[in-house]
């Protein structure tokens, strides 16, 4: 008894604690947005569907083993086939493919219904950043990987990034949307393909050069979501980060404001040295 319990500790041991088992979740995950709730609920849908057939199917086929077995005396039908059956297995299917049809095209109409946009925001990919455009308020800045990240990455050999919070998934100039706003993004890209991703949004879609891509998506959760470039765009690849901070309203319109004045400031900067480099030259001539 007690070799047994030894046995079985050590077997326990050897477990995935339950943080371990908390990564190992099978089901796609519900999202924060409209549109991952449509899919995660046309997923589940195909899935029982999927899982009623394959009991009927698997149920027939056992009773069947077992009913009809040769030891029980059971004698092989003469006939070669039948109308009436093939009628019902080809009915049958057709109606329940039809059935998953209508769900699935519903969704899939709605995940390309851009209109009524409140926000629209153009995303151009580069090599190895993201450049956004805040079409409406005339603001437009770049995000890259942070510093640390990008310090910590670099070094490779002897650096601790435990100590660095999101490595690799931090940006020093995040997307700022406002919750509960439907957000029409326009993607492409300067120089090769890329694709703009964010897990909990349920939504993916490629930026590529010299075309217009666009998606969607109204975050109803504040929060600070991220994600990466899910195509292989080059040597740097891991290092393109996404990272969207959905604020509250207010909070966003403070952040609005903020990044309308910086842009003032830059602008009024950029006048100066214009004036100051014309009057030099005037000098000179």
């Amino acid at each position: 008894m007690a070799k047994t319990l030894k046995y079985a500790a050590g077997l326990a041991a050897c477990l995935p604690g339950s943080a371990a088992f908390a990564a190992w979740d099978l089901n796609m995950p519900v999202g924060v947005t409209e549109l991952s709730r449509q899919i995660y609920g046309l997923h589940m849908l195909i899935l029982w569907v999927c899982v009623i057939i394959a009991v009927l199917v698997f149920g027939a086929i056992i009773y069947s083993i077992v009913k009809f077995r040769h030891s029980k005396g059971a004698v092989a039908a003469t006939f070669d086939h039948s109308t009436k059956v093939e009628v019902v297995w080809t009915v049958i299917p057709i109606a329940i493919l039809v059935g998953m049809a209508i769900p699935a095209a519903e969704t899939l109409i709605n995940i390309e219904d851009t209109r009524d946009s409140d926000l629209t925001v153009k995303v151009t990919g580069y090599q190895w950043k993201w450049h956004y455009e805040y079409l409406d308020h005339d603001i437009s800045f770049f995000s890259t990987m942070d510093r640390d990240s990008d310090r910590a990455r670099q070094l490779r050999a002897g650096v601790d990034v435990r100590g660095i919070d999101n490595y690799l998934l931090e940006v020093d100039n995040p997307m700022v949307v406002p919750v509960g706003a439907k957000v029409r993004v326009l993607l492409t890209a300067n120089d090769v393909i890329h694709s703009w991703w964010v897990p909990e949004f349920g939504m993916k879609k490629d930026a590529i050069p010299g075309f217009i891509n666009e998606m969607w998506f109204r975050a109803d959760e504040p929060g600070t979501y991220r994600g990466q470039c899910a195509e292989l765009c080059g040597r740097d690849h891991a290092y393109m980060p996404v990272v969207v901070k959905v604020l509250p309203r207010e909070e966003y319109e403070a952040w609005l404001r903020e990044q309308q004045g910086e842009g003032a400031a830059q602008a009024a900067a950029s006048d100066v040295t214009s004036d100051a480099a014309a009057q030099i030259v005037a000098k000179a001539e």
